[in-house]
């Protein structure tokens, strides 16, 4: 989250891009560098509400990061749950906020090769398969973005499975097998917005943030 490109770190642009497409609060899990990170929205001083939760397990796995968040969850309101180390185009939130599904995900029909990316498999225009090592057949796929709006409903539907998973165990939890699961028991509830279009990518590697800054950044729209 504090990479910076063109001066402006991978939180400032997610928070200014979020207060212009018109959603008022953040809640942000905060474990590795929890100070800085906390430093960086003061520096920034942002209009819409910005709240913290910590997660001290957060070596554990992401399903327990998304876990710590289950009263915002719970809570009875619309809520976007949207991975930190993202570079993206603002449009990209607004096709997350008007998709008409119950749950919406974003998708990139140009999968990046490997085993990596979680995958969004689809029969027809359903959604059958949401994982890195997809089980069931399919005829076509693309790449998750790591970016979803749940309706009240579903939001507390996943912090109810997430809380089954870690009651469950097993070693390192990753949150997309809590909406994988959601996905299996309702397909018809969950939408999906193809945003291959524009310029995104998700920053895990060195050679990530070469491409972020040499090919996406100079493409973004502000």
């Amino acid at each position: 989250m504090l990479l910076e490109f063109d001066g402006r770190s991978l939180l400032e642009r997610r928070i200014r891009a979020l207060d212009v497409c018109g959603v008022g609060a953040v809640s942000i899990t905060v474990g590795h560098e929890a100070d800085a990170v906390r430093a960086e929205i003061e520096r920034i001083s942002p209009s819409l509400d910005v709240t913290f939760v910590e997660n001290p397990r957060y070596r554990e796995g992401s399903l327990l990061s998304l876990l710590v968040q289950r009263e915002l969850l719970e809570s009875g309101r619309q809520v976007l749950v949207m991975d930190g180390d993202v570079l993206h185009d603002r449009r990209m939130i607004e096709r997350l906020l008007r998709g008409a599904a119950e749950a919406v995900l974003l998708v990139d029909p140009e999968l990046e090769p490997g085993d990596e990316p979680v995958k969004v498999c689809f029969r027809g225009e359903v959604i059958v398969d949401f994982r890195k090592k997809p089980e069931f057949p399919h005829d076509r796929h693309g790449e998750s973005v790591g970016f979803f709006r749940f309706s009240p409903a579903l939001a507390a539907a996943l912090a109810g499975r997430c809380q089954a998973l870690a009651d469950g165990g097993g070693g390192m939890l990753e949150y997309e097998e809590a909406i994988r699961d959601l996905i299996l028991e309702g397909p018809q509830r969950f939408g999906a917005e193809d945003v291959g279009d524009l310029p995104w990518t998700e920053i895990d590697f060195p050679d990530d943030v070469v491409r972020a800054r040499e090919i996406i950044l100079p493409q973004l729209t502000d």
